[in-house]
């Protein structure tokens, strides 16, 4: 018979509640405090709701009516430089920090003052799509910023906030302080992996992270234990050596008692916590009617969830404590509606000619329309200062591999700016990684190169959170540019987008180096070339160096770049060497510069990465074609040098447009479409393109090389080119 023992968790698990001498005892300024922001909160909220029944909120409006306890009581104590991000629903955290920094403790009942009022206008505004919203209307009701109060976003993405929650704590104990990051989400997003991944980065990593996971029993219409077998689940924490309390979240300072044991822990540099508060969301998934509407909760379920509401609880102490009179409480209520009601009514007017009652929004409140795209990208004023080489720079040279170009700049720039942290799978092991891109900085800076975890997702979104911050820039490495698709919600949801969606001034100083390996006999999954799909995702910036020279200009101004930024590298150029200035790995190659390698008339061939070599080796056997030969160095839309095309192209009249990749994912293909409607006028022939094949390389060397363009497509190409 084989002997069982029973094991148990080296982390506690503890459900806490509050007993009535416990509460006998609660600070009085802590109770009125309280009741006041969830007042507001409520008296806000239930104002949302009657906005968005009158059709005046464009979009999902997600209440958190009934759940106001769990924020109020987690934020109470934090600090202005303790951060906090959050979910879809997440009017009430955002409005419970941003009044813990504008309201000081200690006052007695709190007073609506001018900058509470401020606090609600403007969270009111963004909202309902204003210029005054505290994103000029980009975020709306599902992504709320406010980073002087420590509020770093909520987030639309199911769980997408709570990877870049993980890089906001780790700038804050790398930055030498006490301060914490709190991260909400809801029962729907503690089963994403994701957020399991998180779980694990932050308890490896020891990081001052709280997951504050909001149980409301439904995701939409859900129930938790349809789900999940441990509806429990802060049962999450344990299984990841995290400890984990367990709170009725209906009980606001229940839940600050739990918080308060959290956030001594984490203060302490003991690693991160989970705190599940168990609430309720009175109304539906998003608009002004009930659960028991829709047919998926009972009348009695929401009858006996409002029985125990958060603000009633906090009214009836107060009274029972002799802290205020009934009037006093029902006068708090009234002051709440009433200004509320004067901001709302200040954003809005009378339909003319409408019916009675009937409003819709100020005309001259909305954003101007010319704001609609700026902010997509910076200005790159940042770069300003760079020093910048000639595609040619005089003095010395010497001969350098490309993979040890990427090292040494690597690891000059980590020694000239302390803020570059390089994270990635192996990165810290095998003597600088699979390919030995990080030697150099591991044996310079080994306390800032990060070994993760396989979890891309969480690591990807950890740099972005980093780079929000903007305390630290990361550079974080994907072995194969295929893994991109597993990190693609923070690649593509969070990081490409995080500028323009709250406003247009959130920098996000990010730099993304990822291999290609077409050829390696890697197979489908390990061999795409990402150029094409990187490309749709107007925020992202993306570099394609082909030599060593080029490695490292383009490398540095990536890294002083304030935008996310990809550096693609093909595994075939990290053995061949180039000639690079001696002793100088300082000098930039500026943004939306290609370089032309060959000149001449009869066709603009136009290429990046390895297939520039491949080109040259084509030019070199056609000897009766003469090309120009462009590298185009910059990749994205915005950074493309369409001058050196057009000037090109308005001399040869053809184009060749070369790359390897598939067919379908193909770079080429939007860049042939452009240059034919901005160029047609001075075309004689259609844009050729020499592409791989339809499906991925696949593992068979012959089959590999029939799905993967070479120097031997080039040419055919270029004969074909010749002859039309």
């Amino acid at each position: 018979m084989a002997k069982h023992s029973k094991l148990s968790a080296e982390q506690p698990w503890v459900e806490l509640s509050l007993t009535a001498a416990d509460r006998k005892q609660a600070d009085p300024d802590v109770v009125l405090r309280m009741l006041a922001f969830t007042q507001w909160v409520r008296t806000f909220e239930e104002y949302v709701v009657e906005l968005a029944a009158e059709g005046l909120v464009h979009g999902p409006a997600h209440s958190s009516i009934g759940q106001e306890g769990g924020a109020v009581g987690s934020l109470l104590d934090l600090r202005s430089d303790d951060f906090v991000n959050g979910s879809h629903r997440g009017h009430h955290q955002f409005l419970a920090k941003a009044f813990g920094h504008v309201v000081a403790p200690g006052t007695g009942l709190p007073e609506l003052t001018a900058e509470v009022k401020d606090v609600l206008r403007r969270t009111l505004a963004e909202i309902c799509g204003l210029d005054q919203g505290w994103s000029r209307g980009r975020g709306g009701s599902m992504h709320l910023m406010w980073r002087q109060a420590g509020a770093m976003g909520t987030n639309a993405i199911v769980g997408g906030g709570v990877p870049q929650a993980a890089g906001f704590a780790w700038n804050q104990r790398r930055a030498g302080t006490d301060a914490v990051t709190v991260t909400y989400f809801g029962d729907g997003a503690v089963n994403i992996g994701s957020v399991l991944e998180t779980f694990n980065l932050a308890a490896a990593w020891k990081l001052p992270l709280c997951f504050f996971v909001e149980n409301n029993l439904y995701a939409v219409s859900t129930h938790v234990a349809d789900v999940t077998a441990e509806p429990r689940l802060s049962a999450r924490g344990p299984g990841f050596g995290i400890p984990s309390w367990r709170v009725d979240g209906m009980d606001p300072l229940a839940v600050r008692a739990a918080m308060a044991e959290a956030v001594a822990h984490m203060r302490a540099g003991n690693g991160p916590t989970v705190v599940e508060a168990e609430v309720y969301r009175y109304f539906h998934q998003n608009g002004p009617f009930p659960g028991s509407a829709f047919g998926y909760r009972s009348k009695a379920e929401e009858k006996e969830w409002r029985d125990r509401d958060p603000l009633t609880r906090l009214q009836t102490h107060a009274i029972e404590a002799g802290l205020l009179t009934e009037e006093e409480v029902s006068a708090l209520r009234t002051r709440a509606v009433d200004a509320i009601a004067e901001i709302g009514d200040s954003f809005l007017e009378a339909v003319s000619g409408g019916k009675p009652g009937e409003r819709h929004i100020i005309g001259d409140l909305w954003p101007d329309i010319a704001f609609v795209d700026v902010g997509v990208r910076g200005d790159l004023s940042e770069l300003q200062g760079l020093r910048y080489a000639t595609d040619e720079p005089a003095g010395e040279k010497e001969e350098m591999r490309f993979i040890d170009a990427v090292s040494a700049v690597l690891a000059r720039r980590m020694e000239q700016d302390d803020r570059i942290v390089v994270l990635g799978e192996d990165v810290h092991r095998l003597n600088g990684g699979t390919n030995g891109a990080t030697k150099a900085p591991l044996q310079g800076f080994p306390e800032r190169v990060l070994g993760t975890p396989i979890s891309e997702n969480a690591f990807t979104g950890l740099a972005a959170g980093m780079a929000i911050d903007g305390r630290y820039r990361p550079v974080v490495e994907f072995m194969y540019a295929d893994f991109m698709w597993v990190a693609a919600d923070q690649l593509f949801n969070q990081a490409a987008k995080a500028r323009h969606m709250f406003g247009g001034t959130t920098a996000v100083p990010f730099v993304l180096r990822s291999k290609l390996a077409a050829g390696t006999g890697y197979g489908s999954q390990h061999s795409m070339d990402p150029a094409g799909i990187l490309a749709t995702a107007p925020g992202l910036r993306i570099v394609a160096p082909s030599d060593p020279a080029d490695y490292i200009g383009l490398m540095n101004t990536a890294l002083a770049c304030d935008d996310p930024v990809v550096v693609l590298e093909h595994v075939d150029l990290y053995p061949t060497s180039g000639q690079v200035p001696a002793g100088d790995l300082d000098y930039a190659l500026p943004v939306g510069r290609a370089a032309v390698r060959r000149h001449g008339d009869d066709v603009t061939v136009i290429s990046y990465l390895s297939m520039v070599g491949h080109c040259l080796e084509a030019l070199d056997s056609v000897a009766d074609v003469q090309a120009d030969l462009i590298d185009l160095r910059w990749l994205d839309r915005a950074s493309l040098d369409w001058t050196t095309i057009e000037t090109s192209v308005r001399r040869t009249n053809r184009v060749l447009v070369v790359e390897q990749g598939a067919r379908g994912t193909s770079y080429g293909a939007w860049l042939a479409d452009e240059i034919a409607r901005r160029l047609f006028d001075w075309l004689d022939a259609p844009v050729q393109r020499v592409t791989g094949g339809e499906a991925s390389p696949s593992i068979s060397k012959v089959l590999e090389r029939a799905a993967v363009a070479r120097t031997d497509e080039v040419v055919a190409a270029l004969r074909a080119v010749k002859n039309a």
